[in-house]
């Protein structure tokens, strides 16, 4: 599996942007494929918490948490099928609130080889996009 990413910074607290992506309970809002989340346990974010995430394509991988060293290092696993991808961040503090630099993989065995390429060619534009969008609820959280 070819690993890929970036980078961007984020105007909030190291804390503050570990938290609102260590919690699954968040990703609807910002994770642009996915409807909702189902089966989280346990409810603390940690090594080990698991979810499954519910798309609009209908796809509904098993989610795992795999690092979760806050406030400076968090991934997840996620399998489906044949099926596997990686997501690892590292938050570090800056002068314009936190940089992270992201990390992804994607790989799949059997007959889901082929889309496995095609899809690492166009996650790393549509993980990028999230993650703007998840820099901007962070930035201007809503009002309650």
């Amino acid at each position: 599996m070819a690993t890929t990413g970036g980078r961007f910074v984020v105007a909030a607290p190291v804390a503050e942007v570990h938290a609102f992506f260590a919690d699954p309970h968040r990703r609807p809002q910002w994770q642009s494929s996915l409807r909702r989340i189902e089966d989280v346990s346990p409810a603390d974010p940690g090594v080990g918490q698991s979810w499954v995430d519910v798309t609009a394509a209908g796809v509904r991988p098993r989610m795992e948490t795999t690092e979760h060293d806050a406030p400076t290092r968090w991934a997840e696993r996620g399998t489906w099928r044949g099926f596997e991808a990686w997501l690892g961040m590292d938050l570090a503090p800056t002068d314009g609130g936190t940089e992270v630099r992201w990390e992804m993989r994607l790989g799949a065995t059997g007959p889901g080889r082929p889309l496995a390429a095609v899809l690492r060619r166009a996650a790393p534009y549509a993980i990028a996009s999230d993650l703007r969008r998840a820099a901007r609820i962070l930035e201007h959280p809503p009002r309650l």
